[in-house]
């Protein structure tokens, strides 16, 4: 038996240790905000923070996860008050959404190590989350309009 500390919740797990921690948050959890999309680490949709670490979900094995602190999208502020959050509200940065909620993630995981980032450090860190409907725009600006706000942590 595993235990997880899921959003501040500890869970237990008695599945397959190789079970992608993925399926673990959608499927038995619930925590649909993190989404599936290639199942490969190459899209970035279903980056989840572990330990305070942007990981993909997909490729990380539940295992990978016990003991250690796991936030996902609906645990990074519930009431939408992350300074992230808010700043993708404010330059409306989601189109279709798909992708969102890692992008955020990602972003998060950025600001929290990099509170002042250059556009080549922004470049860098969000490279591997992709955007079929190409708001890549709008999300660099929502970036620098978070770090410009402040504290991200």
């Amino acid at each position: 038996m595993l235990t997880l500390t899921i959003n501040g919740h500890d869970h237990s797990f008695d599945g397959p240790p190789e079970m992608p921690l993925l399926w673990y948050l959608r499927d038995t959890l619930g925590y649909t905000g993190t989404k599936f999309g290639c199942g490969m680490a190459l899209c970035g949709a279903c980056t989840v923070h572990l330990d305070g670490t942007a990981v993909r979900s997909c490729v990380t094995p539940v295992v990978a996860a016990a003991g250690k602190h796991v936030i996902t999208i609906e645990g990074l502020s519930p009431d939408g008050s992350h300074p992230v959050q808010r700043a993708w509200m404010t330059l409306n940065v989601a189109q279709c959404g798909y992708c969102q909620a890692g992008q955020i993630m990602q972003a998060a995981s950025l600001l929290k190590n990099n509170p002042h980032p250059s556009d080549d450090d922004i470049e860098a860190a969000m490279s591997g989350n992709i955007c079929r409907c190409g708001t890549y725009t709008r999300i660099r600006a929502a970036i620098k309009l978070a770090a410009s706000e402040g504290s991200a942590a």
